[in-house]
């Protein structure tokens, strides 16, 4: 009996120390950050007992490490995304509050982020953007300290703002860039070539062209260049990723759709249609998720786009209302293909949701679907409307007067990146390590770019047919894009 009892307890001590980390895991995300997506073959997806422990064992190599020095963040960027300040006041949509700069002011007080820099073009919008964030931060949150650094002055308008400022970062310091488009690529390249780790919000350039220069400047700078794109971290999508790789088999067709209303045409209405487009703004948050999950699986070979017309064009916004991207992928192992459809669009009225976004994959063993706008919360309060609303994004409501949104995906998304470059600088990582998927990296998210400027051109052509290219048969990264020919 003695015996039985003594089986028993440890039994009990193990499950409960197996559970203990797993809710660790999943609680703290300095810790998630560091541990790799392993970047599976096709044939790679059935893991022996061996390989299993060897994952294991690189895991918790890289739980053991930290970073102990702080780094200075330049944020580039004075939008909704970044401030949540638009039209000189709070954004109406989800991000009142903006998402950037909160997060860096809470890792300052927490102690990962020393100096703070914004950047924009005007300003003259820099007093409004001050008040804004003392209202929605500073007066809701205790012990947040606001102190930013702006660039241009608050009397000077300078599309070129970024190179000055930039100018007084230093090598190892990081930039995150929320910009029109049209301008990530030469204020990525700027940085970069300053010794600058840069994270620029997807899609991180137009073509793949500009991509490919990147990419070479982040290998010969040495520095992590990433992709902000948090569908990665939010569990739903994780976790439908991570079934897709391993029980769902060949990629077989998705569908994916993702919408924002119509007054989103006036908060962008200085590029839509100008300089980019709702494809390039919304399709690439799908986009990345097929790309992350059919990585080593599959590849996209052709882009055929089709759109719709309308309402931007009664604003005098000379821009689509929805563009639809019809994708074929090829599964490398068989050559067999599947098909992706990716719709986004601009014009949607209002609802319970800032934006509609779902998605339904089918494998050749079996079939997910995500709602990734609803997740079974709703909130009606006087004077606002009913709505739906997703915590696990961001968390703007204190807890004893503190901002307590950390665990969102929305954070975690640059503290990933964050606690990813601090571990460079300190040479407790090196920049490669990150293309196991943890982060989206330049070097990864090739395919996302040549899909997503494969459509412009095909929707610039009548909706022809545009074919991706690749060196060799098991190639993965696009080297070119070319119309069909029939």
């Amino acid at each position: 009996n003695y015996l039985v009892l003594s089986f028993s307890i440890r039994g009990l001590l193990i499950l409960g120390l197996h559970t203990f980390t797993f809710l660790l895991t999943i609680s703290f995300p300095s810790v998630s950050a560091r541990l790799p997506y392993h970047k599976l073959t096709h044939q790679e997806i059935t893991t022996t007992t061996e390989d299993t422990k060897n994952i294991i064992i690189q895991n918790k190599n890289r739980n053991k490490m930290s970073a102990t020095k702080k780094v200075n963040v330049l944020m580039v960027g004075t939008g909704e995304y970044t401030t949540g300040y638009v039209g000189g006041t709070a954004a109406d949509s989800d991000k009142g509050a903006g998402v950037v700069a909160l997060t860096m002011f809470d890792l300052r007080r927490r102690g990962k982020v020393d100096r703070v820099g914004m950047c924009g073009v005007n300003g003259k919008k820099f007093p409004g953007i001050r008040k804004h964030m003392q209202r929605c931060i500073g007066d809701v949150y205790d012990d947040m300290d606001l102190t930013c650094e702006t660039f241009p002055s608050d009397t000077t308008v300078d599309p070129n703002a970024y190179v000055a400022a930039s100018s007084t970062f230093s090598k190892g310091d990081i930039a995150v860039i929320f910009t029109p488009d049209d301008t990530h690529f030469d204020i990525a390249l700027e940085c970069i070539k300053r010794g600058m780790h840069v994270m620029v919000t997807k899609p991180i350039v137009q073509t793949l062209e500009h991509h490919d220069i990147l990419a070479k400047a982040a290998k010969e700078n040495n520095v992590l260049v990433g992709v902000e794109v948090h569908k990665r971290l939010d569990p739903f999508y994780a976790d439908a990723r991570d079934r897709a790789r391993s029980t769902l088999g060949n990629f077989q067709y998705m569908y994916a759709y993702m919408s924002q209303p119509k007054h989103q045409l006036d908060t962008f209405k200085a590029w839509a249609g100008k300089s980019s487009d709702i494809s390039y703004y919304l399709n690439s948050h799908h986009i990345d998720f097929s790309e992350w999950t059919l990585a080593g699986i599959a590849r996209p070979v052709r882009v055929t786009a089709t759109s719709s017309t309308g309402v931007a064009h009664s604003k005098d916004i000379p821009a689509e209302d929805s563009i639809t991207l019809t994708v074929q992928w090829e599964n490398l192992s068989d050559k067999s293909l599947g098909c992706a459809v990716y719709t986004s669009s601009w014009v949607a009225p209002k609802s319970d949701v800032h934006s509609q976004q779902r998605f339904f994959y089918m494998g050749s063993k079996g079939e997910i679907n995500v709602d990734q706008a609803h997740r079974g919360c709703t909130v009606s309060v006087d004077d606002s409307p009913f709505a739906s609303v997703n915590p696990l994004f961001m968390k703007y409501t204190p807890t004893n007067g503190k901002f307590a949104g950390q665990n969102g995906y929305g954070v975690r998304s640059f503290e990933n990146f964050i606690d990813a470059c601090a571990l460079i600088n300190e040479g407790k990582s090196k920049t490669s390590d990150y293309d196991d998927g943890s982060i989206a990296t330049v070097h990864t998210t090739m395919q996302g770019t040549a899909i997503l400027e494969a459509g412009r051109r095909s929707l610039d052509m009548d909706g022809r047919p545009m074919d991706i290219l690749y060196k060799g048969e098991k190639g993965e990264e696009p080297i070119g894009i070319r119309p069909h020919e029939f």
